[in-house]
């Protein structure tokens, strides 16, 4: 059984490293609303509500970590193989080893051009998984574990996810594309990182303060002004380190992560071909009884025409006719 190869994609769709199922999908869609809702706790659950002033951000985090466990546990029960395992393996390594690079001085990040391109080439449930692995590898290395890391993961998960579904594109109007989804990442991700902590980080006497039983209106205008006034300079740096990223290095490391995709080959569908058998040569046989006039192998002083015909019966008699099926015995 010989298997087909699989021509290279070169239309820029993403090459699927991890498969989401139907179930996955669903999972993906309710994590993707509690994670919001974990987000936007300070407009839903005031402090000192649930106990202790901290207690909203530190249960909203673990219900995240929680909700990261099941959905990874469904990606993996629907389609992960060694070969995507040892690639998220590897990358997640490589986002480790560059997030201390960066540190984030000046809103300086170099771990989301990487989840973003992989994201692109491997597929969504690809740049979710790796986005909750690299964030959580990092901390372990860079020693950030705390109640803000769930937070990250989630965040990053969803850089890396989202990337996945951007339209199909090419050349360089795809690594247009993934500069400027990469700057927007990069504000989104410090907006909802900042709504975790916005509660406990600033003076309650100040104009940009959360103050608990505001309307929702007047709560948000304060949120704003306190993004762009603490955060919005660090969040800048941090697009256009990965805008800058990914248009420069954007063309050599797509075309790496595509030839390793071609490579590993993840969703290659196994397509076995049956074997055609020969069929008999009557050339050589026409040889063979030259060489013999018909006298020895077949018996009897006959003709090229009658040894022809018995050297054909007897070939489909023991070795079969052109569909592989033996043949009934000649008369």
């Amino acid at each position: 059984m010989k298997e087909l190869p699989e021509l290279p994609d070169l239309t820029g769709r993403p090459a699927g490293a991890i498969r989401i199922g139907p179930r996955a999908g669903i999972v993906i869609a309710m994590a993707a609303f509690l994670g919001l809702v974990a987000f936007f706790w300070p407009f839903l659950v005031a402090p000192g509500r649930l106990g202790a002033n901290y207690a909203p951000p530190l249960i909203f985090g673990v219900l995240l970590v929680l909700v990261l466990c099941v959905v990874i546990s469904e990606i993996a029960e629907g389609g992960i193989n060694s070969k995507a395992l040892a690639m998220l393996g590897v990358l997640s390594a490589v986002n480790a080893a560059l997030r201390p690079l960066g540190a984030g001085t000046a809103g300086i990040e170099t771990v989301f051009f990487v989840l973003v391109l992989a994201g692109r080439v491997y597929g969504p449930g690809f740049g979710f998984t790796l986005g909750c692995t690299s964030l959580f590898a990092s901390a372990l290395i860079t020693g950030g574990v705390g109640p803000w890391m769930p937070y990250q993961m989630f965040g990053c998960a969803f850089v890396g996810m989202l990337a996945g579904l951007l339209p199909r594109a090419t050349g360089r109007r795809e690594v247009m594309m993934l500069a400027v989804y990469g700057s927007l990442s990069g504000y989104l991700f410090g907006f909802l990182l900042n709504l975790s902590f916005w509660p406990f980080s600033v003076d309650p006497n100040s104009s940009i303060a959360y103050l608990p039983g505001l309307p929702f209106t007047e709560q948000w205008q304060r949120y704003l002004a306190f993004d762009v006034a603490t955060s919005l300079g660090w969040d800048t740096g941090r697009a256009v380190t990965n805008f800058v990223c990914i248009t420069l290095a954007g063309p050599s490391v797509l075309t790496t992560f595509r030839r390793a995709a071609r490579k590993a080959r993840f969703r290659a569908p196994v397509r076995f071909a049956a074997p055609s058998p020969k069929a008999p040569d009557v050339k050589a046989l026409d040889r063979f009884g030259n060489r013999r006039n018909g006298d020895h192998f077949f018996g009897g002083s006959r003709g090229l025409g009658d040894a022809r015909r018995d050297g054909q019966r007897w070939l489909h008699r023991h070795l079969g006719d052109r569909t592989g099926r033996p043949s009934a015995p000649a008369p």
